[in-house]
């Protein structure tokens, strides 16, 4: 078993996945990776690694994106995701992105009735 020194770590690596819903406009889609990379890299002591449209899921569309912060403290490093975290949702809202989650549409078939006169 392989001992870890976290206070000698150089820098913490955060991958984060979010779905939005199929309703979401290609042109939509197309902003996401710009608006959540554009984010991360106004932070201080951040290093942007990749972010991507990854996957159809069920019920929402899958991005996939992954940065660094650099240092070993833990409170920074979680401020530093918080901090993401909110301006994403922030600027999501304002650009009527919506998130998904799990889902279940039911459609149901309007059988036509023959009327005798």
């Amino acid at each position: 078993s392989r001992v870890h020194n976290f206070k000698k770590m150089e820098e913490r690596r955060v991958v984060f996945r979010l779905g939005v819903v199929y309703q979401t406009s290609a042109a939509q889609l197309e902003e996401i990776p710009k608006i959540v990379k554009e984010i991360i890299e106004k932070h201080n002591d951040v290093r942007f690694d990749r972010g991507h449209f990854a996957t159809y899921g069920d019920f929402s569309l899958n991005f996939e994106f992954v940065y660094f912060v650099i240092g070993s403290e833990y409170v920074k490093y979680m401020d530093t995701q918080q901090s993401i975290n909110m301006k994403i949702y922030i600027e999501f809202e304002n650009r009527g992105i919506e998130f998904a989650y799990p889902t279940q549409t039911l459609f149901l078939n309007k059988e036509e009735k023959a009327v005798n006169n």
